[in-house]
């Protein structure tokens, strides 16, 4: 019988990467984007109540990242950020044909798990999505990383917000503005839970839009002692590749970030 490498392989694979190895097949090359904004400034926007006190003529004039449902902003006010992304299968499911036909500036970015909702399209980019840290089970749960290799993976941390540094300090970006990260939450005692699942029964006060995760929706307990964690690791990953990462909120619960105006940077 003629030996075969490739499945002889396949038998000695652990079955994490046997599990992984189609994922890698199917995610988008993502290279071309490390370092095209060497040195530049971005803001990386938070759907938190405050971002309605943000000028978004001003926010206009930056290179920005939006997530989730940002296009709220959107038909408001015809605001599009450059760079768009959705981690929560939570968002995904209840926003399915929002996000699908959501377009940003410049790209958009999705774990590759999601493919199968979309068609082809060239501004959309698949990245592996690592989720140790939601992994009761892993080494690594509830423990934060910091991907430099965005083309390999790009590591979950509890917030959508890290999937935006680890891409923007990827692209080369020096400068990280934060605006509309409250870091604040409440759940009202109408809303039913079930583990880390909250359905919501009311209008959400959370974020930027009474729909965001408006009655009927579902989201993720945000467990804010792992996003303020996260914070300040990657407060020092940032600092020592020689960036930053600016608070640009107006209020909030955030201060992990030295706090500066937006106006600042224009």
């Amino acid at each position: 019988m003629k030996f075969n490498f490739k499945e002889k392989m396949k038998e000695n694979l652990p079955l994490w990467l046997l599990h992984t190895y189609p994922i890698i097949k199917r995610r988008s090359d993502i290279s071309r984007f490390k370092d095209i904004h060497l040195g530049e400034t971005c803001v990386v926007i938070g759907n938190g109540p405050s971002l309605n006190q943000v000028d978004f003529n001003q926010l206009r004039k930056f290179v920005t990242f939006g997530v989730n449902g940002i296009f709220y902003k959107t038909k408001e006010l015809g605001f599009i950020p450059d760079y768009y992304v959705v981690e929560d299968s939570a968002v995904m499911k209840d926003n399915v044909e929002e996000i699908v036909k959501f377009r940003a500036k410049k790209a958009s970015f999705f774990p590759v798990n999601y493919k199968g909702y979309f068609s082809d399209r060239q501004d959309q980019f698949f990245f592996r999505l690592d989720r140790r840290f939601y992994e009761k089970k892993s080494y690594s749960y509830e423990i934060p990383q910091f991907s430099k290799d965005c083309n390999n993976r790009i590591f979950c941390n509890q917030s959508v917000t890290f999937i935006n540094i680890q891409l923007a300090s990827y692209m080369g970006f020096k400068k990280i503005l934060l605006v509309g990260m409250d870091h604040n939450y409440s759940i009202p005692d109408s809303h039913v839970i079930s583990g880390n699942k909250i359905l919501s029964t009311t209008d959400d006060p959370n974020h930027f839009h009474p729909s965001y995760f408006g009655p009927g929706k579902t989201w993720h307990d945000p467990k804010l002692h792992n996003v303020e964690l996260s914070y300040k690791f990657f407060k020092i990953c940032i600092e020592s590749m020689g960036g930053a990462i600016i608070n640009c909120t107006e209020g909030g619960k955030l201060e992990v970030f030295r706090r500066e105006e937006l106006n600042k940077f224009i």
